[in-house]
């Protein structure tokens, strides 16, 4: 009773979320967690002191909501993701633990700034782009909507790399995110499994006269668990994100260092440490792609045993694994789990194959992600033999299986049955992870509408033909607690002032803003709003990048990974064209601009650094000439991250959303702008048709060639030259990249830019060029009547209830996993 009696005085004392409460758990960890007192400590000190005191609100929750989903064995969603570009968490917990105001007020009452201590978080190196920051999204919506789920990954040591941009190129850096540690992940020594690597496959028969296999004189990496907790907003669930860290499986070989040869004593426990080491290893060279195929099982085969051991605790057979069991695939990286599953099933717990193959199916739900060939992962036959050799047995008999029912339903189809096959025979055999997943899911799906109707239509038609039951669409979508309650705190209170904060849990809510959309006091506080971000957008460049930045300009960004199809280069050729216009007649009417850029260019891909560069050397130009000042500035943002556009995207005036339709399989930075008031001008690809069909095509500025036209323009023949003879402005634009008027030093440096564009263009720049500049002209036109552009700003955040993520997850919950919500109650002692 006495002991019941010191953990209820602990709960009320320092469990509490009054500032009071939260003043004396800060001191409380900073002396006895941290050994620090006011004098001494530094300012990460008192940042991960404040982060242990927020953290001891979620523990209790999260083993009360483990418990609770062990006590009522309810069925559970496993989402394995290569990436999960969480961002920051210290802000999002306070805001979904809904104490934000509560811990503003403490830390000030301390002495103490929140703004600053949230800004010395780290951003976690566990992702690099969109799929891992849809992960992430994902994460905050099943633990806010209340399922069971648990995110399965790789504690990535260094993260993707840290960008800097040295003379105008991108220069990699490591990202030693974890420097510091990580006061939200707890070690899980206990939880330590044993991955298998090379070796060789003994087939035996057993004394019943079975046929077995077993994979013997493996490499072996222990995979150790990292736990961090994810917390539902204003609700007691708090779910679990696993990540793997990969150990040796001895700190070192005892006879070299007997012999003295420390460096060989340790040199296989380094080894084996790569490969939780780097997000994505450069797999330009055989090494890196054999370290990424590594890395994609090391996760899935230790995410298995951990789910099968989980299973297990109140299961004595496999007859409900699937009923228990939900797998969801984000896009194809861990799509190997298939065969992983199937050799746990067949090998170790001696089930048949006809029984694993049903299990396997009915737990896999797949994600695909996109639709370009290159981005459809392959691997050789080769490299699978030596790294995954009983593996490799397991996926022929699944296509041996596969192709006998494709046979006998297309009987002397020949060419169908090489299309459908896993293994694709045309230049070297190669496994292709997409034919893999779809064959062994019961699940596929494309995340914006366009995306799965050209899955269905063309990627993947044979597929789709044959499993029709199989395809269908989960519109992507975002959070709006990170992506508009906490980013943009400013028109969340607001927007909440005028109908309420309902719209942070049901976004539909937002619908109540459209009557209010003409109200012109209305658009006075949000005009304030913006200009406010705007603000200290500028000041933040201004202090960490040095151009002086006029906030009465339109702000006109594109912050994405840096790729060609995304069309970085066409927002070029607008900013040069916008250039020879103001030069040409300097004293004519401009809309002033700031155009920003920011993302990373994969390190093993040459035009997409390039592209880099020339950004930064066009900027160099403009922003140094004095004819344009004040007109137009360009300024490209080094290290783009979660943090980054959190400070980016309630400043934006235009969202640049502009790849060649049929190429991008949704986007959520363009539901991420508009949710914050900016207008869109895109291209109807992706996640951007379904914007304008929600929005209305009058608050959206839409250009250039559909999917259709795309495919049109292909099929006869496209010719990028035509076009480019054709207007005089895109030959003059052309010319000064090609003739190094952006690069005097060097004027061949850009050539390779110029070159693929005239003679291949495989993105259609020039054939949409004319298109966007008119979308362009039109935009700026638009933003001169502030009335105008205040009312689409308005209708674009009223309209966009339906990409939050918490909506996209409850059909994935309905449709694909049949999981239902378990609501979690706290026992106070």
């Amino acid at each position: 009773m006495e002991q019941k009696c010191i953990i209820s005085a602990f709960y009320n004392e320092f469990l509490s979320t009054d500032p009071e409460s939260l003043k004396k758990s800060f001191a409380r960890h900073l002396e006895s967690s941290l050994a620090k007192d006011a004098y001494t400590a530094t300012r990460l000190d008192l940042y991960t002191s404040l982060a242990y005191t927020v953290r001891d609100h979620l523990i209790d929750r999260w083993i009360a909501t483990q418990q609770t989903y062990y006590n009522n064995d309810v069925k559970r969603v496993y989402y394995l993701s290569l990436e999960f570009l969480i961002g920051r968490v210290l802000g999002n917990n306070l805001v979904n633990l809904d104490f934000l105001d509560e811990c503003h007020r403490a830390m000030h009452e301390l002495g103490y700034d929140l703004e600053e201590l949230v800004e010395l978080e780290w951003d976690a190196g566990l992702g690099n782009g969109g799929l891992g920051r849809l992960a992430a999204c994902f994460l905050d919506s099943m633990a806010s909507l209340e399922l069971p789920a648990y995110g399965y990954g790789i504690r990535y040591e260094y993260g993707i790399f840290l960008q800097k941009i040295i003379d105008g190129y991108q220069i990699e850096t490591p990202d030693n995110w974890l420097r510091h540690g990580n006061p939200w992940e707890i070690e899980r020594p206990e939880h330590l499994y044993t991955i298998q690597f090379h070796g060789w496959v003994n087939q035996y028969y057993d004394a019943n006269g079975m046929l077995k296999n077993e994979w013997k004189d493996t490499q072996n990496v222990m995979a150790m668990a990292y736990d961090t907790p994810i917390p539902g907003y204003k609700n007691n669930t708090v779910n679990n994100l696993r990540l793997w860290s990969a150990k040796s499986t001895r700190e070192f070989d005892l006879s070299y260092f007997n012999q003295g040869d420390y460096i060989k004593a340790v040199e296989d426990k380094q080894k084996t440490e790569t490969i939780s080491k780097v997000l994505y290893p450069n797999d330009n060279i055989y090494e890196g792609q054999e370290l990424r195929l590594k890395q994609q099982f090391f996760f899935v085969s230790a995410t298995l045993q951990d789910v099968i051991r989980r299973y297990k605790k109140t299961h004595t057979t496999f007859d409900h694994f699937a009923d228990k069991v939900a797998i969801q695939l984000n896009d194809t990286h861990p799509s190997i789990a298939i065969p992983e599953l199937m050799r746990l099933l067949l090998d170790i717990e001696g089930l048949p194959w006809e029984k694993s193959w049903e299990i396997t199916v009915k737990t896999f739900g797949y994600t695909n992600h996109t639709i370009l060939p290159e981005a459809l992962e392959k691997w050789t036959i080769n490299m699978l033999r030596n790294v995954l050799p009983r593996h490799l047995q397991i996926i022929y008999e699944i296509n041996h299986r596969f192709l006998e029912e494709v046979a006998r339903r297309y009987p002397g189809d020949a060419e169908k049955l090489r299309r459908m096959s896993l293994i694709e025979e045309d230049y070297g055999k190669r496994l292709r992870m997409a034919h893999l997943a779809i064959v062994g899911s019961h699940s596929v799906n494309g995340v914006a509408e366009l995306h799965s109707e050209i899955l269905k239509s063309h990627v993947f038609k044979d597929f789709y033909e044959f499993f029709p039951d199989k395809f269908n669409n989960k519109t992507n979508g975002i959070v709006p607690r990170r992506w508009l309650k906490k980013c943009n705190r400013s028109l969340a209170k607001l927007i909440s002032k005028h109908i309420g904060d309902g719209w942070i849990s049901n976004l539909d809510e937002l619908k109540k803003l459209i009557p209010l959309s003409g109200d012109e006091s209305l658009h006075a506080e949000w005009q304030e709003v913006k200009r406010e971000n705007k603000v200290r957008l500028a000041r933040f460049i201004q202090q960490t990048h040095g151009p002086d930045i006029d906030v009465n300009s339109i702000f006109d960004c594109h912050i994405k990974r840096i790729h060609e199809y995304k069309r970085q280069l066409l927002n070029i050729l607008h900013v040069i064209t916008l250039y020879n216009r103001i030069k040409k007649n300097p004293s004519g009417s401009v809309v002033p601009r700031t155009i920003i850029f920011s993302g990373k260019a994969a390190p093993g891909y040459y035009m997409a650094k390039l592209i880099i560069k020339l950004i930064n050397s066009i900027a160099q130009m403009i922003n140094t000439d004095s004819r344009i000042s004040g007109k137009l500035k360009v300024v490209f943002l080094a290290n783009y991250s979660v943090s980054l556009a959190e400070l980016i995207i309630p400043a934006t005036d235009i969202s640049e959303q502009i790849s060649t339709a049929g190429t991008e399989a949704s986007g959520t930075g363009n539901m991420k702008f508009a949710l914050n008031g900016a207008l869109t001008i895109g291209t109807l690809d992706g996640a951007n048709v379904e914007i304008r069909n929600e929005v209305g095509p009058e608050n959206i500025f839409i250009f250039g060639h559909t999917a259709q036209e795309v495919e049109e323009l292909k099929r006869r023949g496209y010719h990028p030259f035509d076009y480019y003879q054709q207007n005089q402005e895109l030959v003059e634009v052309i010319n000064m990249i090609a003739s190094g008027f952006f690069s005097p030093s060097n004027k061949d440096l850009f050539k390779p830019i110029t070159d693929s564009l005239l003679h291949h263009d495989q993105y259609l720049l020039f054939a949409d060029y004319a298109s966007y500049i008119r979308s362009q002209e039109q935009a700026g036109q638009t933003y001169q009547n502030q009335y105008e552009w205040t009312k689409k700003a308005i209708l674009n955040v009223a309209n966009m209830g339906k990409f939050s993520s918490d909506r996209t997850i409850q059909e994935y919950a309905k449709e694909i996993w049949d999981v239902k919500p378990v609501p979690i109650t706290l026992k106070q002692e």
